[in-house]
């Protein structure tokens, strides 16, 4: 038990130094090219970096699982060109027993990545909310209150987060009475809703019967940011541990969650992702030659995979958020089937 624990952490350490390789190199090259596009954009380079990091958190779920896939085979290509896979194989464990601590190596992966990093990304990048992180219709934020005094409605082009509170970019906003009965227009290039209700220090109001005044407008709203952004937010800018008190808040309020539900299933399944295309990764790298390891044809064979792969994850996952699937079925079904078919290739491949 004591020799099968040291070769267990054995090749973990192999599998964590070839995803980890791979993940340099993805982050690398993503945090360049994010960096240089961003650059123009902001007022210092350290801004910039700080930009490309967020971007580059927020890219995450996207090539992780990829670099999972990848790193299992240049693990698996390191071990062979060693023969250190012999050296595996004379220890009595076959391919599907060698490839556990893999396996378990990418759930810790997964795990890691839902539990801490999505929360970390989430935290920075709200931190800073503009339009790019909102639902819009028709190209314009709209807010709307109603009461048994009346309506309130709002619409934005574009809208920041700041000291006192959200403010929104050309506003109009528009105030009805019980009856629907337009009372008040009102147009400003700035508008900040805090927990006070909605303000301005200039705007352009027109009363009901059309005559226009300038000057400061205010209004007690039950409307505050954090109620904006809970209602405006895209399901991958909520925390994985805020998610299901946020779907359960919003359900009650009548607010559609599917695509909410399909962010909190891919988060919380993301362990299951991950051991998928690590056993993915394991069925590619089963070969029986110790010399001339063609090392550069599974590479590319297991990118076009990889996009294969991928294209699968997107279409259940659109169907998941759709309603053709539930989403639980839309989440978990990709992985199963990649696990059920890498599975029996390397069952076949020892047994033959």
């Amino acid at each position: 038990m004591f020799r099968l624990n040291i070769l267990t952490r054995f090749l973990m350490r192999r599998f964590f130094s070839g995803v980890g390789l791979v993940l340099l190199v993805v982050c690398g090259i993503i945090m360049a090219v994010t960096f240089v596009e961003r650059l123009p954009s902001n007022p210092t380079a350290m801004a910039a970096i700080m930009d490309s990091w967020m971007r580059l958190l927020e890219y995450m779920p996207l090539f992780l699982p990829m670099a999972v896939f990848m790193g299992t085979l240049l693990a698996s290509y390191n071990l062979t060109k060693s023969s250190e896979n012999i050296i595996v194989a004379s220890a009595g464990l076959s391919p599907y027993q060698s490839a556990r601590p893999f396996l378990i190596s990418a759930a810790l992966i997964g795990i890691f990545a839902t539990t801490v990093i999505n929360p970390y990304s989430v935290n920075l990048s709200t931190q800073n909310i503009t339009t790019d992180h909102l639902q819009l219709v028709d190209d314009a934020i709209w807010l709307r209150e109603s009461s048994d005094n009346g309506y309130i409605t709002m619409m934005a082009n574009a809208m920041h987060k700041s000291a006192a509170g959200l403010d929104f970019e050309n506003a109009t906003i528009f105030i009805q009475d019980a009856e629907f009965k337009l009372t008040e227009r009102i147009e400003a290039r700035t508008v900040t809703l805090s927990d006070a209700g909605l303000g301005t220090d200039s705007a352009q109001v027109w009363n009901s019967s059309g005559v226009m005044r300038p000057g400061p407008w205010h209004i007690q709203t039950r409307l505050n940011p954090q109620t904006v952004l809970d209602r405006y937010l895209q399901p991958d800018q909520i925390s994985f541990w805020d998610l299901p008190e946020f779907i359960k808040r919003m359900e009650s309020i009548g607010v559609p969650v599917r695509g909410h539900l399909v962010q909190f299933w891919t988060l919380l399944f993301l362990p299951l992702t991950m051991i998928a295309m690590a056993t993915l990764g394991v069925a590619f790298s089963q070969t029986r030659q110790r010399r001339n390891y063609s090392f550069g044809i599974k590479f590319a064979l297991g990118i076009i995979t990889c996009f294969a792969v991928y294209f699968l994850v997107n279409m259940f996952n659109a169907m998941g958020a759709t309603g053709t699937l539930p989403p639980l079925l839309a989440i978990v079904a990709p992985s199963l089937i990649i696990i059920a078919a890498a599975g029996t290739f390397i069952t076949s491949f020892d047994t033959i």
